[in-house]
């Protein structure tokens, strides 16, 4: 259906939710959200929904184009002259924190978070220091920080990385992690564990290729090494310990029942022969236990109390479990969360960065095109952002796909109060100041506000000379309003003062007088490109690693003030 065919009441009601959504949001309206809404009020509508999504898009490009360009105030207005009712709509209060866990005792708590420090920590890891520390803060307990880097072929460890991870840690929980752990360096104790193992009759050394075990496995068999004796195991084990079975000869498995419904279950694999040095401690070690294993036993020995993990690794929580049993031991309460996929950043993973930085597609870890804590934190987000973003979304099971604008404003109602604002005006024109017949009411120089509601005490002083700059978007216009300052009319390369009071509803420009003027580029992250914006930021005590809010462009940091007069920002978002 068309836009006419709808009807004027329907487009009405749409553009009713499409404004609440774009005032609500600050100009970040959101589509699914207006149909929901929609939907919710006229139910008649429900079997024509996809139909109407199309208008729904429509009306709410519209209505966040006009808070980009006039303001959310503007919007405002215009709600309140057809429904001014829904300007009080109040947002659904939502559950505060986290739900509490199970069996916890205060000050008896300990969980962990276990990263394998093959690079740095993305957005997906901030997801566990977050609700780790959050937990360990609500009931008086403690965090493990891990480092599981147990495979030396498949993510080997970086080395530079454990340092970054522990700094990204402190960074984003508010303190350092309680107890610090790097299982390379603990290796013995695992691989006693596994000699016990083997010993007391509950593992064996398998020499079974993985597709003649995986054949047997999967009709509830038992493979001829199985019924071998405890010494025969021992004496396998000492082989491999020592070097004299090659890669893939052999593996240690849990024993297990082999009716088991998951045959991944049955006889799992603890530990593997490994040849490849480890960047931390060389070629020490021959036999590395697989993460399932070493995950259990270091679990165990720092009296873990409970973990928190996804809900695709249920299967850990199962061999784990089996394991515990074997060796007597209380295996510690579970929690599940669902996936959670970032849009703008797809299916990045760390292997793949790690390979993408060494051919130079990156510049880094922290390039600002990635989805890593050190990118973020370079671009100039609040870490508060992040834990309240996590926090708000608990625990759910639930798969579920968010836009980088969902943590964006959690950030924007962080650090809104805090930013002031800066003039930066693109594809600068210049205008010679005509103050005509009110040259005695003009003065020499203008108080800005820091802030626009005076939440940051000062004000920015410019000084005025006998040309300013404005965008050359805005110059298509003849009459504009200097922010701040006065109406004028442009004409033949003059700006011509036509009074210092507000008179009409002409366009409000953002403009800066000459001498308060520096060369900047603001480079903007939009997918695999930078996109680089040129033009004249206002001058006026900036600093490198400030964030301010550029009028009319959003928020940015002051990434370097280079000797040639040039300022770089990076753009943190609208």
């Amino acid at each position: 259906m068309t836009d006419s065919e709808w009807g004027e009441e329907i487009i009405a009601t749409v553009r009713k939710y499409a404004m609440q959504n774009a005032i609500e949001y600050n100009g970040k309206g959101q589509s699914g959200s207006v149909l929901g809404r929609l939907l919710g009020e006229r139910k008649d509508l429900r079997s024509k929904a996809r139909d109407l999504k199309k208008l729904v898009e429509i009306e709410v490009a519209e209505a966040n184009l006009l808070a980009e360009k006039k303001g959310v105030d503007v919007v405002k207005e215009k709600l309140a002259e057809t429904n001014p009712e829904a300007l009080q709509r109040q947002k659904q209060k939502k559950r505060v924190g986290l739900k509490p866990l199970t069996n916890a005792i205060d000050g008896g708590v300990v969980l962990r978070f276990a990263p394998n420090p093959n690079g740095p920590l993305t957005i997906g890891h901030a997801r566990g220091i977050v609700i780790n520390s959050e937990y360990a803060r609500n009931y008086s307990g403690k965090v493990v920080l891990r480092f599981d880097d147990t495979d030396t072929r498949v993510k080997p460890p970086l080395p530079e990385a454990y340092a970054w991870i522990s700094e990204e840690y402190e960074w984003l929980a508010g303190r350092p992690a309680d107890i610090t752990i790097i299982a390379s360096e603990r290796m013995p104790l695992y691989l006693n564990y596994a000699k016990q193992m083997i010993g007391d009759g509950f593992g064996y050394v398998c020499r079974c290729s993985a597709s003649e075990f995986k054949k047997l496995r999967d009709q509830s068999r038992s493979c001829p090494c199985r019924e071998r004796s405890v010494d025969d195991n021992l004496n396998d084990w000492e082989s491999m310990i020592v070097g004299e079975i090659k890669e893939g000869g052999a593996v240690v498995r849990v024993k297990t029942n082999l009716e088991l419904a998951n045959p991944a279950l049955r006889d799992w694999p603890a530990l593997r022969i490994q040849h490849t040095p480890h960047p931390m401690v060389g070629d020490k070690y021959k036999v590395w236990p697989l993460l399932d294993f070493q995950s259990a036993i270091e679990d165990h020995l720092q009296g873990v109390t409970h973990i928190v993990r996804g809900k695709d690794l249920m299967d850990s929580t199962r061999k784990q479990t089996l394991l515990y049993e074997h060796f007597g031991w209380i295996y510690p309460e579970t929690l599940y969360w669902g996936r959670v996929k970032v849009h703008e950043f797809g299916s990045f993973s760390t292997s793949q960065m790690r390979s993408s930085i060494s051919e130079g597609d990156y510049s880094g870890w922290d390039d600002i095109r990635l989805p890593t804590l050190s990118a973020l934190r370079k671009r100039g987000f609040d870490p508060k952002a992040l834990k309240e973003f996590w926090i708000d979304l608990g625990l759910t099971q639930k798969d579920i796909s968010i836009s980088m604008q969902t943590i964006e404003s959690f950030n924007s109602s962080i650090i809104d109060d805090k930013c002031e604002r800066r003039s930066f005006v693109r594809n600068p024109v210049s205008f010679n100041i005509d103050k005509g017949e009110l040259t005695s009411k003009i003065p020499e120089s203008l108080l800005i506000s820091r802030h626009p509601d005076e939440l940051i005490e000062g004000e920015r002083i410019w000084n005025l000379g006998s040309k300013i700059f404005v965008e050359q978007e805005d110059c298509v216009y003849t009459k504009i309003r200097l922010k701040d300052f006065a109406d004028v009319f442009i004409e033949d390369g003059n700006a011509i003062i036509e009074s210092m009071e507000k008179g009409d509803r002409r366009l409000i420009a953002h403009w800066i007088p000459e001498g308060m003027e520096i060369n900047a580029v603001l480079h903007i992250p939009n997918g695999n490109d930078i996109e680089l914006v040129h033009g004249l930021l206002e001058n006026y005590e900036i600093k490198e690693g400030m964030i301010i809010q550029l009028e009319r462009v959003g928020f940015a940091k002051i990434d370097e003030i280079q000797e040639d007069n040039l300022v770089s920002m990076i753009y943190l978002h609208g």
